[in-house]
């Protein structure tokens, strides 16, 4: 194993990272920015609203994207795997 397979591994990990997380953070900005955007409306500043909708919004979109999310963690171990096997 050289560098070059030590950074493309890497920046695959990396790729993964951000693939899975994104519909959660996506998800949780969002919700995050209609709250706001209503309480500054209304003028309630109750901080346990955001809080639960966000919860719920990652709860929603964890059984939405959950099996995407697990398939593509899987791959990746499964290309980790492959590629130790094929190192030893």
């Amino acid at each position: 194993m050289d560098q070059s397979d030590a950074v493309a591994i890497l920046k695959e990990a990396l790729s993964v990272v951000l693939t899975v997380a994104s519909p959660i953070l996506i998800s949780a900005i969002v919700i995050g920015l209609c709250v706001s955007i209503i309480q500054a409306a209304t003028q309630i500043n109750e901080q346990s609203l955001g809080f639960v909708l966000k919860i719920l919004a990652i709860f929603i979109a964890l059984i939405v994207f959950g099996p995407w999310m697990i398939t593509r963690l899987i791959d990746f171990a499964s290309m980790i795997f492959d590629y130790m096997a094929h190192m030893v």
